[in-house]
C-alpha cells in the first residue's frame, strides 16, 4: 500500500509555524546570563521536531538548516558552549530563514539562497569557534538495547521515506564504529527499537539520533502497519533488565527512548488527539453562514407567530420561543469556534520591539496585558497590520533616547504596553507608551503648513485625529522605520474596515495611548433599528451615545451650515437621514421636535442623526452589500429583518465625515 504524503503537508506546515513561534518566544524570554536547562531543552526540541518532519517529507534544505541549528543548541544544553547574546541574535535570524524556507515549500515563495547559506555558515562558526570539549567528551555512547529482540512491525511503502533512510545511513556511515547498515538496523535507528544484533557502539551524533526518536515522529505516526494475524503474534514477554548506558563526561544522559510502536501507549498523546481537530477556516465560515441563515429564518417565524391568537396557538408560540433560545445558543457556540486569543498577535511584537529598539539605539520594554482576550479569527488577521504600525510609531517617535529620558527625569528604559480587554459588547486593544506624548502646537503648525482647515478652538481629540490624515507626519527626518506619513492613515482605514474606530489620549511628556475599539465578530452586529419613512436602517450600537427627542428651542439654523442642536453645552451638527438617502420622511425636518435625534460619536467627533423613530435593538447577521450588489456611500452592509425585508447598515464614520466636510465647505 502506498501513501500519498502530500496530504499531510499542510499539517506539517501549520505545526512547524507554531513551533517556530514557540522557539522565537523562548529565545526572546531566554536569560542569556543564566539560561535554564528547561529553556534550552525547549528550544532544542522545537528545532528537533521541525527537522524530523522535514526529513520525513524529503524537505532536505529545511532538514539541513535545522540540523546545523540543532547541533549548536545541543552543545549549549550540554554545557559544551556558553550562551552569548550574539548567539541569540543568530538563532532569531535562523528562525526567519526557516520561515522563509517553509514559505518556499508551502506557497512556492522566493527563497534567498544566500541568506540560507549565510545563516548556516554563522551557525557553524558559532558551533566550532569554541575550544574543543574536555577530554573524553567525545567518548562513545552505546545504545540502550533490550535484552530480548523486539519484533519490528512491517512498514508499508511510504513516499519520500527513502530520504529518511538515507539520512540514517549517512549517520551510520559517519560513525567511528558503524553499525552494519542493513534495513533492519536502519529501522532500529529511526524508531529506537534496535534488535540485539545492532548492539555495536555508535558515534554520539548517531546515538543522539536514535535516542531522539521524535525527530522522525511523522515517519512513525504515518506508517502503515500490516498487522500479523493474532494466532501468529509472539507471546508478550516481561521487560528484561536493560544494560547500563555509558555517559560521556560533561554530557547529560541521553533521554529515554519512547515506545516507537505505531500503536502508541501514551495516554496523554491519545487524549490530546481525541480532544482537538484541525478544520479548514472555509468550513467554519460555511457553518457560520448557515447558522446566520437559520437565525434569519427563526426571526421570520417569530414575526409570523406574533400575529396568531396566543390562546389558539399556545403550543406554536411556545415552540417558536424554544426555537429562538436554541438558535441563539447554537449561534453563540458556532461563533466561538472562530474565536482566538489575541496572544496570536501579541506574540509577534517582542521580536519587533527587540530588533527595532536595537536599530534605533533605544532601551524599550514591552508589556502585554490580557493576552487571553478572545477575538474573531477574521479580526485577529486584520488587526496585526494596524498594531504593527502603532508599535513601530511608538518606538520611533514616542519613546525618547536613554539620554533624553534621563534628562527628563525618566527611567532610561521606555515602556510600550499592549493591552486587550472587553468593554461592553466590544473588544478594546490599546497601544500605550510612556514617551514624549503628542505636541499640540507642533501638530497644529504642521496642519497649517499643509493648508489644512484648523483653528485654535479645536478640541484635543480633533487635533490628535489630524495625525491620521494621509501624508501627515511631524517627523523631522524620514527614516526606513517611519516619517513618511503613510502609516497612521492606514491604521484608521483598516480599523474602519473592521467596523471599529480609533481613539487617542495623550499627555505631553507623559505618554500616549491609542485605543482601537472593535466588534466581537465580523459576522454579527449589535444595532439599533431606526425608521425613516417606510425604510429601516441599522445603526451600530458602538457609535451611539444616546437618543433623545429634542426641544424646539434647542434646534438652531445656521446660515449656510444647516442645523445644529444644543446638547449639554455643545452644539452638534444635525444629519437628516432622509436627506442623505433621498427618502420621503414621516416627520419633516421643519418639526424635528416630533422626531428622534440619535447622538453618534466617531473619530472623536459627535453628530446628531435625525430619524422618524426608534424601532428597537437587534443582533443582526451582516450581509456584504458590495459582494451581493455594489458599494454604496454611507452604507457598510445589510441584513434581513424578521419580516423578510432588507435593512441597510449605516456606515456611521462615513456619515460623520460627510457632516464635517459639509460644515467646512459652508465655512
Amino acid at each position: 500500500m502506498t501513501i500519498d504524503m502530500s496530504q499531510f503537508y499542510q499539517v506539517f506546515f501549520e505545526e512547524s509555524a507554531e513551533l517556530l513561534e514557540k522557539m522565537e518566544q523562548l529565545l526572546l524570554e531566554l536569560n542569556v546570563a543564566a539560561p535554564s536547562k528547561d529553556e534550552l531543552n525547549g528550544i532544542f526540541r522545537t528545532a528537533h521536531s521541525i527537522k524530523g518532519g522535514a526529513a520525513t517529507f524529503g524537505f532536505t534544505e529545511i532538514t539541513e538548516t535545522t540540523h546545523i541549528l540543532e547541533s549548536l543548541l545541543d552543545k549549549l544544553r550540554n554545557d559544551e558552549l556558553t550562551l552569548r547574546s550574539d548567539m541569540v541574535d543568530v538563532f532569531l535570524k535562523a528562525v526567519d530563514v526557516l520561515r522563509m524556507q517553509l514559505a518556499g515549500r508551502q506557497s512556492q515563495a522566493e527563497v534567498d539562497a544566500q541568506a540560507v547559506a549565510d545563516i548556516c555558515q554563522r551557525l557553524n562558526q558559532l558551533a566550532q569557534g569554541k575550544a574543543a570539549p574536555a577530554a573524553g567528551a567525545a567518548a562513545a555512547i552505546p545504545l540502550t538495547i533490550p535484552a530480548a529482540p523486539v519484533a519490528a512491525p512491517a512498514i508499508g511503502k511510504i513516499s519520500n521515506a527513502d530520504a529518511v533512510v538515507q539520512d540514517a545511513a549517512m549517520l551510520v556511515a559517519s560513525a567511528k564504529d558503524p553499525v552494519d547498515p542493513t534495513p533492519e538496523n536502519l529501522y532500529a535507528i529511526l524508531t529506537g527499537s534496535a534488535p540485539v544484533a545492532a548492539a555495536p557502539v555508535l558515534k554520539p551524533a548517531v546515538a543522539s539520533a536514535a535516542a531522539q526518536t521524535d525527530a522522525y515522529g511523522f515517519f512513525t505516526d504515518l506508517a502503515v502497519v500490516d498487522e500479523a494475524p493474532a494466532a501468529q503474534a509472539p507471546a508478550a514477554q516481561a521487560p528484561a533488565e536493560q544494560a547500563p548506558v555509558a555517559q560521556a563526561p560533561g554530557r547529560a544522559a541521553p533521554e529515554a527512548m519512547p515506545d516507537a510502536h505505531p500503536k502508541r501507549r501514551s495516554s496523554d498523546r491519545v487524549d490530546a488527539e481525541t480532544t482537538s481537530i484541525r478544520v479548514g477556516v472555509e468550513k467554519v465560515d460555511q457553518l457560520i453562514n448557515l447558522v446566520g441563515e437559520l437565525v434569519i429564518t427563526q426571526a421570520m417565524l417569530a414575526q409570523t407567530a406574533s400575529r396568531v391568537d396566543p390562546l389558539v396557538s399556545e403550543a406554536l408560540i411556545a415552540g417558536v420561543g424554544q426555537l429562538e433560545r436554541n438558535t441563539r445558543d447554537l449561534q453563540e457556540s458556532v461563533m466561538s469556534i472562530r474565536m482566538m486569543p489575541i496572544s496570536f498577535v501579541f506574540s509577534r511584537f517582542p521580536r519587533v520591539v527587540r530588533d527595532l529598539a536595537a536599530k534605533l539605539n533605544k532601551q524599550v520594554e514591552l508589556k502585554t496585558v490580557g493576552e487571553g482576550t478572545e477575538l474573531d479569527k477574521g479580526l485577529i488577521e486584520k488587526i496585526a497590520d494596524p498594531l504593527n504600525h502603532l508599535v513601530r510609531n511608538s518606538l520611533d517617535h514616542a519613546i525618547e533616547s536613554p539620554e533624553e529620558r534621563i534628562a527628563a527625569g525618566k527611567d532610561p528604559v521606555g515602556t510600550i504596553t499592549l493591552r486587550a480587554f472587553h468593554q461592553g459588547g466590544n473588544i478594546m486593544v490599546e497601544v500605550a507608551d510612556d514617551g514624549a506624548g503628542l505636541s499640540r502646537p507642533k501638530i497644529m503648525a504642521k496642519a497649517r503648513e499643509r493648508g489644512m482647515n484648523v483653528n485654535d478652538a479645536m478640541s484635543d481629540q480633533e487635533v490628535w485625529s489630524l495625525i491620521f490624515e494621509p501624508g501627515f507626519s511631524t517627523a523631522a527626518v524620514v527614516t526606513d522605520v517611519s516619517g513618511r506619513g503613510v502609516g497612521m492613515d492606514v491604521v484608521r482605514r483598516n480599523v474602519r474596515g473592521m467596523g471599529g474606530r480609533v481613539e487617542i489620549q495623550s499627555t505631553l511628556g507623559k505618554g500616549t495611548c491609542i485605543s482601537i475599539r472593535l466588534p466581537l465578530t465580523l459576522a454579527i452586529l449589535d444595532g439599533m433599528s431606526v425608521a425613516v419613512g417606510k425604510e429601516i436602517f441599522i445603526v451600530p450600537l458602538t457609535y451611539i451615545i444616546e437618543s433623545m427627542q429634542p426641544a424646539k428651542a434647542d434646534i438652531k439654523a445656521i446660515s449656510g451650515q444647516g442645523k445644529v442642536v444644543h446638547v449639554r453645552g455643545e452644539y452638534l451638527p444635525v444629519v437628516a437621514l432622509h436627506e442623505r438617502f433621498n427618502i420621503k420622511p414621516n416627520v419633516a425636518d421643519t418639526e424635528m421636535e416630533r422626531g428622534i435625534l440619535v447622538i453618534l460619536e466617531a473619530e472623536g467627533v459627535k453628530t446628531a442623526l435625525f430619524v422618524d423613530e426608534l424601532v428597537g435593538q437587534h443582533q443582526v447577521v451582516i450581509k456584504s452589500l458590495e459582494t451581493n450588489y455594489r458599494k454604496a456611500q454611507g452604507i457598510s452592509g445589510a441584513t434581513i429583518m424578521g419580516d423578510g425585508k432588507v435593512a441597510l447598515i449605516l456606515d456611521v464614520a462615513a456619515l460623520v465625515r460627510g457632516a464635517m466636510r459639509d460644515t467646512r465647505q459652508a465655512a
